[in-house]
């Protein structure tokens, strides 16, 4: 069986742990039975070690209970930049599998469900984990948007970002998140109101600075070439810049990877499309 799923960009600024959005760059998972467990990689993460340690190995003895197979994983999504590199897989994994629920299984994995939910549903979604499980609701999203994504040649890895969040939020903060997710959201679905304060943030992105401090240059210089929004992608290193149509989004590309190189941070910039689709499973 081979299963296909998306990247995707999570928090959005204020949406921490609660939206996401699915983006055209992808990992496929083949599973097929052997007699004992192989595992081949290819493209982005193909330099991990091909064992039963692998997080596709892991998925998929989970949710088979043995290891007698084959897996072979293909990606495209860069591993530790904060494009849910981890739920892309995992969600791809579980359905490669034969799992009745792919999402249920990658949110145990996971922990938090916003990513894997945008790689299995597509598009932008909310999520929630609920005393049932995960629930997730698909939001609108303006055709007209297109995304360029700064990935820096660097990993942070996701618990290491987590480490440096306040254990406590203040009340006011709460708020202003919770007031800029509300902009954001009426911003993706009409961009014609989408405005730069949408993207602001007070939960993460500020206590997360030091673990990448050219982050608020950067994200100025995309704003400043034209994009209508700026904000860390999930746990960084990457940045997301959402742009009115693809040319600007050309534009704030060219300019994010002059401000990548004048800032002296390896790396590079992409224009995404959103992925509409999500998971895709061929029997």
């Amino acid at each position: 069986m081979r299963a296909r799923a998306p990247a995707s960009s999570a928090n959005l600024g204020p949406g921490f742990d609660v939206l996401a959005l699915a983006l055209a760059l992808y990992v496929e998972v083949e599973i097929v039975p052997a007699e004992w467990l192989s595992l081949c990689s290819e493209g982005e993460g193909a330099n991990l070690e091909c064992d039963e340690h692998h997080l596709a190995a892991r998925v998929a003895s989970a949710v088979r209970g043995h290891d007698r197979f084959a897996i072979r994983v293909r990606s495209e999504i860069p591993v530790g930049r904060g494009l849910g590199s981890s739920a892309a897989l995992t969600v791809a994994a579980a359905a490669a599998a034969g799992a009745a629920d792919p999402l249920k299984v990658a949110v145990g994995f996971e922990g938090h469900p916003e990513n894997a939910a945008a790689s299995f549903r597509g598009g932008l979604v909310s999520a929630a984990l609920l005393d049932t499980g995960p629930v997730v609701r698909r939001f609108p999203l303006d055709p007209a948007l297109a995304f360029v994504v700064l990935v820096a040649d660097r990993e942070l890895l996701t618990v290491e970002a987590r480490g440096a969040l306040d254990a406590k939020v203040p009340h006011g903060d709460a708020v202003f998140n919770l007031s800029r997710m509300g902009l954001l959201l009426a911003g993706l679905a009409d961009h014609t109101v989408l405005i730069g304060a949408a993207g602001e943030d007070r939960l993460h992105q500020s206590q997360r600075l030091h673990l990448f401090p050219e982050a608020s240059e950067l994200l100025a210089r995309l704003m400043k070439a034209g994009a209508l929004v700026s904000c860390w992608s999930g746990a960084g290193p990457s940045l997301l810049g959402i742009c009115d149509g693809p040319s600007a989004a050309a534009h704030v590309r060219d300019a994010g990877e002059a401000a990548l190189e004048a800032l002296g941070v390896p790396g590079r910039a992409l224009v995404l499309s959103p992925d509409l689709e999500g998971l895709i499973v061929e029997r």
